[in-house]
Parts: structure tokens; C-alpha cells; sequence
């Protein structure tokens, strides 16, 4: 039996934008297929699910009970097949630090339009070896907007925009092992 994918999704407080990604991927994959974390670049250390987001993730299904966030680590990104940033900061970030992470790194945009122009016959690992081959630069207006302290609209949109473009990755990453919604 092969190991999961390991997917790393990164943004800058890990409380928001990509512990909502971590919670939602895990409600959506079994971890048999993938397994999911999350950190921010300049992370919190075990603080809970922002409670906005953390009403959208139960809104929509998982469970943010057990969420705690963490700080960005060589380990989590020597240990990740594929991380995704909900911002080129968040990138840029990665990558100044960590300059071999970047067969490996992108914005969860630039991952998702990346897959969006493969055939449908390239899944798990493949994919990533796609994507990577045909990398095209992140979009200016492909970063996900943080929706810190700027109140339910805005933690719904984010919520949303996540939501769409984890619709575009997850069944490409997963494959049969995507929950029915």
C-alpha cells in the first residue's frame, strides 16, 4: 500500500484561512488517500480555529473541535509532497526560506488552474508531477483574501473561495477516496 499524499496548506497565522482548508480537506478525503496539516508563517502555537471560521467549517460539514494551529517548520515542509498558500506572500515566504521547496509549492490558485488545464486522467502524485512540469506563475488576483477580524461576510466568502478551489484539487488528489458530500 502506498503512503498518503502529504499536503501542507500554509498562510500567515495558521487560525483562518488554512486551518478552514486543513478541517474541510479532512472532512472531505480519507486519510488512507491524503493527509492534511496546516501551519502560518507566522503561526499562533495550538490556538483553535478563528470562531468565524470555525462556524463556517461546521456550517459546512467538519469538525473544528480538535484544530490547533502551528508555526511553519523545516520538518512540516521537508515532510510535505505538495504545499499550498492561500497567498504569494505566503509563497514567497516558503520559498525565500526554504529555496528546494519549490518544485513543491504553490498558491492553492496556482494549483488549482494548474489542474484545471490537465487532462482528467492525471490524479494523485501524477498530478503534482503535471502541474509542476507545466507550472505557471501565481495569479495577482488569486490569493485568498483573510478574513481576520473583518467579520461573517467576509469569513463566508473566504470560506466559499476555499471551498471552490479545494472542489477543483481534491477530487484530482484523492480520487476514490473523496467523501460524498
Amino acid at each position: 500500500m502506498t503512503p498518503p499524499l502529504r499536503v501542507l496548506y500554509v498562510c500567515t497565522a495558521n487560525i483562518c484561512r488554512s486551518a478552514y482548508a486543513d478541517v474541510r480537506s479532512r472532512s472531505l478525503v480519507s486519510a488512507d488517500a491524503v493527509a492534511f496539516a496546516s501551519a502560518g508563517v507566522w503561526g499562533f502555537d495550538r490556538a483553535p480555529l478563528e470562531e468565524l471560521m470555525a462556524a463556517q467549517a461546521v456550517e459546512r460539514g467538519a469538525d473544528p473541535s480538535g484544530f490547533r494551529s502551528q508555526r511553519l517548520s523545516p520538518d512540516l515542509v521537508a515532510g510535505s509532497d505538495l504545499i499550498l498558500t492561500m497567498a504569494r506572500d505566503h509563497r514567497t515566504f516558503i520559498l525565500d526560506d526554504w529555496p528546494g521547496a519549490v518544485t513543491k509549492t504553490f498558491t492553492l490558485s496556482q494549483f488549482a488552474d494548474g489542474l484545471a488545464a490537465l487532462p482528467d486522467a492525471a490524479a494523485g502524485v501524477h498530478a503534482i508531477e503535471a502541474v509542476r512540469a507545466r507550472r505557471n506563475p501565481p495569479r495577482r488576483d488569486g490569493d485568498v483574501a483573510d478574513p481576520y477580524r473583518q467579520g461573517v461576510a467576509a469569513a463566508a466568502a473566504c470560506a466559499a473561495e476555499i471551498d471552490r478551489l479545494l472542489g477543483v484539487i481534491l477530487p484530482r488528489l484523492a480520487g476514490p477516496h473523496l467523501r460524498p458530500e
